[in-house]
């Protein structure tokens, strides 16, 4: 099978594949892991994003229990490290109204299986969510191009789809076309639902983030108010986040933006307002007009597509891998974290 995309998304399906016994190639528009994957700041965290049963939020639960596994098999077969923690989160209220959505939001958050209980941060009111995790996306992305390269998958970096087939059994890209006998999966992210008509449409959702490079263990949970948070990795690196824009693919960094996440990021950790960023960039979440991302067959061809995850890919790859299997209808057992 041909897998188009080259993020963590279309990597990781690309491994349960070849898990099953399948062959895999991988097409990549730029080079493997190069777009949201890399800007991602890596929270695994339903606490933050689930409020209400849906079939997301249960997407998102199974997925953060099947990370501890996904990550121990890609460090098992990869020999390579990934800083994958199981921080906690506490999420700060800073008003009296924020303290009540919170506590609504908590009592919701407990039927659907996502404990937290009462804290306090700064004199302010908190919750605190014991489960919510944090990885580092580019050591997952190094980890699974290891392991495929080793399993000799060929990889065409810098060589994308521009169009699929209408009838989904090959694509073109700038230098060829390709025809795929054994199956295409469009994991593309944002640029997937440009591939075919019959594609769910996808919408770049462009985000800033900043980071520090501050003593490691400085802080312990991720810090969130809102829209708003703070986590550090192991080695060090403080990363703040984020805003929305729909500006299709404008990449540069607003100046303004970063000021605005920085000042937003002081009122939870003060020192971030005292020294400028020591980097910022950007990133395009591959939005998408649905309550879950898509996984299963591009209607009316022979394509697959797995893609639309949002704000989440990184916390949804373990479970979208298995999804994706079964959609082919192969058992859970084939490939990884069954």
């Amino acid at each position: 099978m041909i897998v188009i995309g080259g993020g963590i998304i279309g990597l990781t399906c690309a491994w349960q594949l070849s898990q099953a016994g399948r062959d895999v190639e991988i097409f990549e528009a730029k080079q493997c892991g190069g777009e949201a994957s890399w800007a991602a700041a890596g929270m695994l965290a339903p606490g933050g994003e689930v409020s209400a049963a849906s079939p997301l939020g249960r997407m998102m639960i199974s997925s953060l229990r099947r990370y501890p596994e996904y990550v121990a098999e890609l460090q098992r077969e990869s020999g390579l490290p990934i800083d994958f923690r199981r921080v906690g989160a506490v999420e700060v209220s800073f008003t009296d109204a924020e303290a009540e959505e919170l506590e609504m939001r908590a009592a919701s958050q407990a039927d659907l299986g996502i404990p937290s209980g009462p804290s306090s941060y700064g004199g302010f009111h908190a919750r605190y969510y014991p489960e919510d995790s944090l990885v580092d996306p580019r050591q997952v992305v190094a980890a699974l191009v290891s392991i495929l390269r080793q399993r000799r998958i060929k990889i065409h970096e810098r060589n994308g789809a521009v169009s699929l087939w209408p009838d989904g059994t090959g694509f073109s890209t700038r230098r060829r076309d390709v025809r795929c006998d054994d199956g295409l999966l469009v994991a593309a992210g944002a640029w997937s639902g440009e591939l075919h008509r019959n594609a769910p449409p996808t919408i770049p959702v462009k985000g800033h983030l900043a980071s520090w490079n501050l003593k490691p263990g400085m802080l312990g949970p991720i810090l969130r108010n809102g829209h708003t948070y703070v986590m550090q990795r192991a080695n060090g690196v403080v990363i703040a986040g984020s805003n929305e824009e729909r500006v299709g693919y404008f990449r540069r960094v607003r100046k303004s933006a970063i000021e605005d996440i920085r000042s937003r990021a002081a009122r939870l950790v003060p020192e971030l307002g005292e020294r400028e960023p020591d980097s910022t960039w950007t990133g395009f979440r591959p939005g998408m007009d649905a309550d879950r991302p898509f996984i299963g067959r591009i209607p009316g061809t022979a394509a697959h597509g797995a893609f639309g995850h949002y704000r989440n890919g990184i916390l949804l790859a373990p479970e979208t891998g298995v999804r994706f299997m079964e959609s082919l209808g192969c058992s859970p057992d084939q490939g990884l974290v069954g």
